[in-house]
């Protein structure tokens, strides 16, 4: 019943005083006040009144005369003003001001208080039959302000400038004041009986004399903290409410018609703003609208930056159909969901009843799943987004990808799939096919057919006869990636499975049906999926970690590389860890290993000597002094091939055919750095006569070959814990460091090198039962290793890479014939010309563009005193010359040697000083 006076009304007739005609006067001091939170710096702003015509100036003057009447606000004398608009009140035909605090605003610091979602608000009122709304007062009038930041709220008119002792409309961080405000009051009230929205009450209860008693509670909770209600917009004890732009019933939740409206009498956009603003507004009941991400989606594209604007008929038919739907729903049940290479598109459905909608368009890396896997992401995003609903509950999923439906008893999965299912699994749901003309969520798709192979090939019925008469199965590649236990091992393991009291309480919920993600074997070993489960057994646990990573056969890999290598076939609570925690307490990898973190500690130069030949430093190089890295670039294969800086081109082929091309083939291309083997006569018409082209790095930035470069380190840190730990020459450690190099897992392949090239696993001696000892027959078997070698993996590994490397860089392009300077100091490891002094250039040149090589090098035209040099470039290596060319100094002065360096010569530090900045501290020295 909605209501005038508080006479008659039981409940609220007791409490007059919290529905008064006005407000009576200043609030009271509370425990929270509206604060004004400035950026550092800001001064106070001032703008200048709006102009309005006589008739607004009387209205400004009647509001003006009220307020301070009431005391909300007092004359000013502070530099801060700002304009005023009028604008008519919802419930009158009367104006009321409201000043343009949008200057201030933008210089105010955000109050992060979270207001609450509108969906999280409905999703209490399931099961709510009777409803009472209080609606307060000039709600924020109820609020004091800060006195010190009373100031900034000052308003100027033709009448004077004023400012505010109460909260004001208008102000950024209101809304979030006041709802701290109502949660403090309210909070043992909340998520009980009580929806609040800043100044919006909603009681809902089960029954009309229920929600008496709690009407109750609200209104003397508003007594003692005096809060005052508007009797007119308060309505008490109605099984149908308007409630934020929505009606409420005991039927559910439907959209207000007095919103509706307003989108379907809205006018054709014409700017990008009033799509913006349509979209705003229809957005809001999103959850009313089916497919609302790709029903938007000719109209989003209106919106992104430098976008024509242009009305086309499937923009126009977009604008139509959201106007449609927001008065018509469709009357099926339960979950039916779909996908398109548009966008997700779900309803959730109960006893014939829209319960809501939910969709939205693809996001990048889904664009390029396959349909099997779309169509899961659908049931998983339902899933997710009416979790609150479903959870604990019976539900029924219907889709019309049919496959789905055996989603629970398929064999194969990818590692996507496995992560979606394991959120699938806790769900009390089943999932029924739908065929697509009688999906109520979206048309049917356009489908390939894809034949069911077991193994990603067909066999011919001839071939299985033969299989069958052999008694021999397939293996597919995770069967044979996986490793097996030693069985001496696997008995210890299962002998104190016996004795670990976590083990058996997951043996005792196994039993019970608990525990769907392990099993026992017929010898009674409990097993984690595929992987074994490992005691609680120092002794065994440390005996496969030390197997994994000191034998000869490991060498010392990473924490990473040798998780990826035991989670395949061993299992334990905190196997992560305990992998991590070896690896970071081995005294080999700690003397050995890199650290990529910045250095420590500040540089401490060495004493100069004083006169020529006092001090002097030594080294010795003994036996092979070099070590020849070849790197297949797509499976990551290495071979390390020991050799002398002294063999000749005749050596070096010799060691090429036998090493490389012996093994696998001639290549097509080769890539290495400028070295004279490579560049020599010999070595291109060696290659020459074979066809393969050989590709060099760029002057001086040898990360064209990053490959081998990183190769290199790797390969660099297993030869030192090899002469630590065995103490035996490097030479001799050289094909155990390629056997554990190739055998290590590597991140962007997901897996080993060894098994991109071959399609399974190494034998090792910590994994050596029956890997590759199965025989299996027909051409398909080359088709399952190709697959094996995942190409996107390097792509996107690749593309993660170049991401990461771009943060840190800036795009730089030269045209043919512009002038740059050639760089002579690079960052790292300092390079310059013979000169003295610390005053030598760190560029020379200018020299001529004469055409660019690539995307990021650039060939220069040299002088003949730089002939020696190669003349193409890195872009890293050049900067942009800015003045005529002319001016280019002799390059004979400089003395250039043909690898760009000159020595540095120490000077003396008479003096050092430091600059304080506002940001940073700057070491100075006097030289």
């Amino acid at each position: 019943m909605e209501a005038k006076s508080t006479d008659g009304i039981r409940v609220v007739s007791d409490y007059p005083d919290v529905f008064p005609d006005e407000l009576p006067g200043m609030p009271p001091d509370r425990e929270i006040e509206f604060e004004i939170e400035l950026l550092l710096g800001t001064a106070p702003i001032a703008k200048r009144p709006y102009r309005m015509a006589p008739i607004e100036q009387e209205e400004v003057k009647k509001n003006i005369d009220e307020l301070l009447a009431k005391g909300y606000i007092r004359p000013s004398s502070f530099p801060w003003a700002f304009p005023v608009l009028l604008v008519e009140k919802k419930d009158t035909n009367e104006k009321r001001i409201c000043v343009d605090y949008r200057a201030l605003n933008e210089v105010t610091i955000k109050n992060k208080y979270p207001l609450p979602r509108i969906d999280d608000l409905f999703d209490q009122l399931q099961g709510a039959y009777a409803f009472s709304k209080i609606d307060l007062r000039s709600g924020y009038h109820q609020l004091k302000i800060r006195p010190s930041d009373i100031p900034k709220t000052a308003f100027t008119t033709k009448y004077g400038l004023y400012e505010y002792l109460v909260m004001s409309f208008g102000l950024t961080n209101a809304p979030a004041y006041f709802m701290h405000l109502m949660n403090r009051v309210f909070m043992d009230y909340l998520d009980k009986f009580i929806v609040v929205f800043i100044d919006d009450i909603l009681i809902y209860s089960k029954t009309e004399e229920e929600n008496e008693v709690h009407l109750r509670l609200v209104l003397q909770r508003l007594r003692e903290h005096k809060l005052y209600a508007k009797l007119k917009k308060c309505e008490f004890w109605i099984d149908v409410v308007p409630f934020l732009g929505h009606i409420i019933s005991k039927g559910g939740i439907a959209v207000d018609p007095r919103k509706i409206s307003a989108i379907t009498n809205w006018e054709v956009p014409q700017t990008p703003k009033k799509v913006c603003g349509f979209l705003g507004l229809a957005g809001y009941y999103r959850r009313f609208i089916e497919n609302f991400s790709k029903t938007a989606k000719p109209m989003t594209s209106l919106l992104e930056k430098d976008a024509t604007f242009k009305w086309t008929a499937d923009r126009q038919a977009a604008f139509d159909e959201f106007k449609k739907r927001l008065t018509t729903a469709p009357k099926k049940f339960t979950v039916y969901c779909d996908a398109s290479r548009d966008g997700l598109g779900c309803v959730l459905m109960q006893e014939g009843k829209v319960v809501a909608y939910g969709s939205r368009q693809l996001r990048k890396h889904e664009v390029n799943y396959p349909t099997h896997d779309l169509e899961l992401v659908v049931v998983v995003y339902a899933l997710k987004i009416w979790r609150h609903y479903l959870f604990g509950q019976r539900c029924e999923i219907y889709t019309d990808h049919k496959s789905l439906k055996y989603i629970f008893t398929q064999n194969e999965l990818n590692m996507r799939q496995r992560r979606w299912l394991e959120l699938i699994k806790d769900y009390d749901m089943e999932i029924h096919y739908h065929p697509g003309k009688a999906n109520v969520v979206a048309d049917a798709l356009n489908r390939k057919s894809y034949a069911n192979m077991a193994l990603g090939f067909q066999m011919p019925p001839e071939l299985c006869e033969e299989f069958e008469s052999l008694n021999l199965g397939f293996l597919s590649h995770t069967t044979v990636a996986a490793f097996e236990a030693e069985p001496t091992l696997e008995e210890e393991i299962n002998k104190y499975q016996k004795e670990d009291e976590k083990l058996q309480e997951i043996c005792e919920s196994l039993k019970k049906g608990e525990a769907p993600d392990f099993k026992e074997d017929e010898r009674g070993t409990l097993w984690y999926k595929n992987r074994i489960c490992v005691p609680n057994i120092d002794s065994i646990r440390k005996l496969i970690l030390s197997e994994a990573h000191d034998t000869a056969y490991s060498i010392h890999p990473g924490s990473t590389k040798m998780y990826y290598d035991l989670k395949e076939r061993f299992w334990w609570p905190g196997m992560k860890r305990a992998v991590a925690e070896y690896v970071a307490v081995c005294d080999t990898c700690q003397r050995v290993k890199a650290e990529h973190q910045r250095p420590a500690g500040l540089l401490q130069p060495l004493k100069v000597p004083e006169w020529k030949w006092e001090e002097i430093t030594m080294d010795f190089i003994k036996g092979y002094n070099s070590i020849w890295v070849v790197v297949d670039r797509l499976t990551k294969v290495a071979h390390f091939i020991p050799m002398n800086t002294t063999y000749s081109g005749a050596r070096l082929a010799e060691l090429y055919i036998s090493r490389s091309v012996c093994l696998h083939g001639v290549p097509k291309k080769i890539i290495s750095d400028r070295g004279s083997q490579f560049t020599s006569r010999f070595w291109e018409q060696l290659h020459d006569s074979l066809d393969t082209k050989l590709r060099f790095s760029t002057a001086y930035h040898p990360q064209t070959d990053g490959q081998t470069e990183r190769t290199n380190q790797v390969l660099e840190d297993m030869l030192r814990a090899c002469t630590i730990q065995y103490g035996t020459s490097w030479d001799k450690c050289l094909p155990y460091a390629e056997f554990s190099y190739n055998n290590s897992y590597q991140a962007s392949l997901k897996k080993s090198p060894f098994e991109a090239l071959y399609g399974r696993r190494c034998r090792t001696p910590l994994f050596w039962d029956q890997i590759g000892e199965k025989q299996v027959f027909g051409p398909g078997i080359i088709e399952d290793a190709e697959q094996q070698l995942r190409v996107e993996n390097l792509k996107i590994a690749q593309s993660r890479q170049k991401s990461y490397a771009d943060n840190r860089r800036r795009e730089l392009n030269f045209k043919v014939d512009e002038f740059v300077y050639l760089k002579v100091s690079p960052m790292r490891g300092v390079r310059r010309f013979n000169m003295k002094g610390k005053l030598a250039p760190r560029y020379i040149g200018p020299f001529k563009v004469l055409e660019k090589k690539g995307e990021v090098a650039y060939r220069l035209e040299l002088p003949p005193s730089l002939s020696g040099v190669h003349d193409v470039f890195h872009v890293s290596q050049l900067k942009k010359c800015l003045r005529v060319p002319e001016e280019q100094a002799p390059l004979e002065d400089l003395n250039v040697q043909e690898d760009l360096t000159y020595t540095e010569h120490p000077v003396k530090i008479l003096e050092t000083s430091e600059r304080i900045t506002r940001n940073k501290r700057i070491k100075m020295c006097r030289v």
